[in-house]
């Protein structure tokens, strides 16, 4: 017996051969760094620092991480759909292929809504629509349910269609109910979308007790450990006087915040912006929190 598991260590052994390198063997595989445009303003809070004439000097990303992973987490209705849909339309009218996968709405109602967006954002929606691959998870039990098939029908979809762009609008509806499993879930899902080269955008629904403007609102730490990085939409409703005379609204108002709460890949602004969701249903960010205030008073 001994003999027997010393022999199938070394036989296990040599099948992670392939998983050891030495750092210079990697510069072929390694990415480069440039963004993809969001369309909205957090294409300037990404940047990177080049060297000009011996000074370093830092220059917007244009866009978010290209082959980034990166978490969309915050409340209900805080602007996250709206803003991963208003980004694969984005993406699909600059000819660009997007792979949707939906676990929330119906594949009918994300038609519509991408559809609106389009219009918004004048772009011609038969070019959306033939750029934009939708995998509806909503109604079909065994891609919510089995990880495997929903990595399987992802696979397919970039293959056939060679989508570069992938938004799925929920990850938490793939471990609802399953909150134990939910880091399995997500690193499959994560491994799946580097294997392939997709820049994605994940969104998560807040679930723990954490606060909401926190990475740690959504599928506890499963998510924000396992990705690239983590954009969390936050709402506030002004409700005392308090309220009303730091953030100089009248009682009632909602004001909405986003913020990049951090990312591995690039350097990231790290304020709180003010962001409001237009008549049209696109996202606008405005200015930073703190000048907001400072304005108001």
């Amino acid at each position: 017996m001994e003999e027997f598991d010393r022999e199938g260590m070394q036989t296990k052994s040599k099948s992670f051969q392939k998983d050891v390198h030495l750092l210079k063997e990697l510069e072929g595989k390694a990415p480069k760094l440039f963004g993809i445009p969001t369309g909205t303003r957090l294409d300037e809070m990404f940047y990177k620092v080049e060297e000009v004439e011996g000074k370093f000097v830092r220059k917007p990303l244009g866009g978010i991480p290209y082959r980034a992973v990166l978490n969309i987490v915050g409340l209900p209705d805080t602007g996250k759909s709206v803003f991963v849909e208003q980004f694969a339309t984005y993406q699909a009218g600059n000819d660009y292929k997007v792979l949707f996968v939906t676990s929330e709405s119906p594949a009918e109602f994300l038609y519509a809504s991408l559809k609106e967006k389009a219009k918004a954002l004048g772009f011609d929606f038969s070019k959306v629509e033939n750029n934009v691959v939708v995998i509806d998870a909503s109604q079909e039990d065994m891609l919510r349910e089995n990880v495997f098939s929903l990595i399987k029908t992802m696979e397919f979809a970039i293959k056939r269609y060679k989508t570069t762009i992938t938004i799925i609008d929920s990850i938490t509806g793939f471990y609802e109910h399953r909150e134990m499993l939910a880091r399995q879930i997500v690193r499959n899902v994560f491994n799946c979308l580097k294997r392939n080269g997709q820049t994605a955008l994940l969104v998560s629904q807040k679930r723990s007790s954490q606060g909401a403007e926190t990475a740690e609102a959504a599928g506890g730490l499963a998510v924000a450990h396992i990705v690239d990085g983590t954009i969390v939409f936050d709402k506030k409703l002004i409700e005392t006087r308090w309220d009303e005379n730091l953030y100089g609204l009248p009682v009632g108002e909602i004001l909405r915040t986003v913020r990049i709460d951090g990312c591995r890949l690039t350097g990231h602004d790290t304020n709180t912006w003010i962001m409001e969701i237009t008549e049209a249903g696109l996202i606008d960010i405005k200015e930073r929190l703190k000048d907001f205030i400072r304005r108001k008073r």
